[in-house]
């Protein structure tokens, strides 16, 4: 029987890079996009011997901006992985895309090649908040790129949105969440805003937190959050993550569950069998060895038992499932109560942890202590 496997797809070029991000993304040239997409397939190509032992389920094409490749672009991409891995029948197959860089026929052709979820990097509903973002695109943009969407036959579109920007408040916050409710999704992605350092935003904020949302409203505006978008059919399965039913994203899931998956790319990160390895950052090296993985990657490391359980625990209490005591003990043949036993009780008494028979998971204010908790769950 064929292991599960997902992939993930990096495509580093955007638009132009936002005001908050430090992701690997850069604009680039067509020239350059075209010789990328070069090395990308040959990459892809040279897998053929490993994929022979995998099916895969989920691909994720993440960026950057993916969306901003020419439509035959990505068809390339997909008949390179559709020559090396088997593809499972009903797949999920992502793709995130930039609002500003939605065309009709790009959408018509990304749905005759078998991707089926969109991911909609939206941010916020509020122009104004776009502009002191950096994105490219106004919320006009967005509900223009929905409705071409939809169109096309996309029943299953995500939107990403940021909170805690500077200066906001929560009745804010409320406004721009019944504002999005006005366009119907099937999964929503909300993310607190981190200044990352080497980006414009740590430059301009890094040394004046009197500008962003205290730790008490940015507290209120995540608990409204979830109450909110349960209110309107939207469960919480994740600490960032808001999906109807039926909706969650799957290969998101596969990382919190430490399943198998393959980075293809640049910079891409891959996790095979408690094996994890980072595609190199340079561009340089990834075009001269995109043929031979083994001379791209970096960062390799097998992870002993020890460190699988940590991230057991640590990506799982992600989840608002949160871990399995059952699934402890079949990975590791050990008792999760008895190798955690001071750390859970602590957690526990204090309200941060709740209990089931058989589950653990974070409470709401375990949640707003999320990084506090999982560094306890490391071992010295």
């Amino acid at each position: 029987m064929k292991k599960d496997l997902g992939l993930y797809i990096h495509i580093p070029f955007c638009v132009r890079k936002c005001a908050y991000c430090d992701f690997l993304s850069w604009k680039g040239s067509e020239e350059q996009r075209e010789e990328y997409v070069r090395a990308l397939e040959q990459e892809i190509l040279s897998y053929k011997e490993f994929g022979a032992d995998y099916q895969v389920s989920t691909v994720y094409f993440g960026g950057g901006t993916p969306s901003i490749l020419e439509g035959e672009q990505i068809e390339r991409i997909m008949e390179a992985i559709c020559r090396t891995f088997r593809i499972t029948g009903k797949p999920e197959i992502t793709l995130e895309m930039n609002p500003g860089t939605a065309l009709r026929e790009k959408l018509e052709l990304y749905k005759r090649l078998g991707i089926n979820r969109l991911s909609m990097g939206l941010q916020s509903v509020k122009n104004e908040n776009l502009k002191l973002l950096g994105r490219i695109h106004t919320y006009e943009d967005f509900l223009e790129s929905w409705r071409m969407a939809r169109e096309a036959g996309f029943d299953n579109i995500s939107g990403d949105l940021i909170s805690s920007l500077p200066g906001q408040t929560l009745e804010e916050w409320k406004e721009e969440l019944e504002i999005l409710m006005e366009t119907p999704l099937e999964h929503i992605s909300v993310y607190q805003l981190i200044l990352e350092k080497g980006t414009e935003f740590y430059e301009k904020y890094g040394g004046h937190e009197e500008l962003l949302p205290d730790e008490e409203t940015s507290a209120e505006i995540y608990l409204w959050t979830g109450k909110y978008l349960k209110s309107r059919g939207f469960e919480q399965y994740e600490i960032s993550n808001y999906a109807r039913e039926g909706r969650q994203s799957a290969h998101n899931l596969r990382y919190w569950e430490r399943k198998d998956y393959l980075g293809l790319g640049l910079g891409a990160a891959s996790m095979i069998r408690n094996m994890r390895m980072t595609n190199t950052r340079s561009w340089d090296k990834y075009m001269a060895y995109c043929r031979d993985p083994r001379k791209i990657r970096e960062e390799v490391e097998f992870l002993e038992e020890p460190r699988q359980m940590e991230e057991f625990m640590f990506l799982g209490l992600r989840k608002t499932r949160g871990v399995s005591r059952k699934e402890f003990y079949r990975i590791f043949g050990r008792e999760l109560d008895q190798v955690y036993e001071k750390t859970l009780r602590k957690y526990l008494d204090q309200g941060l942890l709740k209990e089931s028979r058989d589950r653990i998971w974070l409470s709401d204010q375990g949640i707003l202590v999320s990084n506090q908790v999982f560094a306890d769950f490391l071992f010295d």
